[in-house]
């Protein structure tokens, strides 16, 4: 059994000046802090929900998400959580996500998950007057999302991305 440690954010966020929509998530899970970048668990189904989306082959991560104007970070910047387990956090600190929208035209922001929301809602709700918009965690965790239903409830980004 794993016990709780306490971890720092180590990617930066993934934006430019262009950027329409940002993406967050709760914080690193174990695999992507090892393979150094978001959603990089191999079960995770966040990067074939865009492929399908946008119907291409994401080779390069980043130039991806650039050239469709998507920003991607995460709530937390550090805190103390067992595992990848997002139920297990405690002692969190959130990132400095105010700051990171002075830099761009995010026009609206999506949480991916119940805790990102809750987090989200914690530290932000009163601070950020955009527009949040929960979406399910791409988690193969979350096993009662199919890969098909999770393609339809994030439809929603095509809408703020044209």
């Amino acid at each position: 059994m794993s016990k709780k440690v306490k971890i720092t954010h180590e990617l930066p966020a993934i934006y430019q000046s262009d950027s329409k929509i940002l993406i967050l998530g709760t914080i690193p899970s174990i695999k992507s802090r090892e393979v150094k970048f978001y959603y990089g668990h191999p079960q995770n189904r966040f990067w074939k929900i865009l492929e399908i989306l946008f119907n291409e082959s994401i080779s390069d991560k980043k130039e991806f998400l650039q050239r469709h104007h998507i920003a991607l970070w995460d709530v937390l910047a550090s805190c103390e959580i067992k595992g990848s387990s997002d139920q297990s956090i405690r002692h969190e600190v959130p990132n400095d996500i105010p700051k990171l929208l002075e830099k761009t035209e995010i026009k609206v922001i999506f949480t991916t998950g119940k805790m990102a929301h809750k987090l989200y809602q914690k530290y932000f709700q009163e601070s950020i007057s955009l527009k949040e918009i929960n979406l399910p965690s791409t988690s193969a965790a979350n096993c009662k999302k199919t890969l098909s239903d999770l393609i339809q409830e994030y439809h929603i980004l095509l809408d703020y991305l044209e």
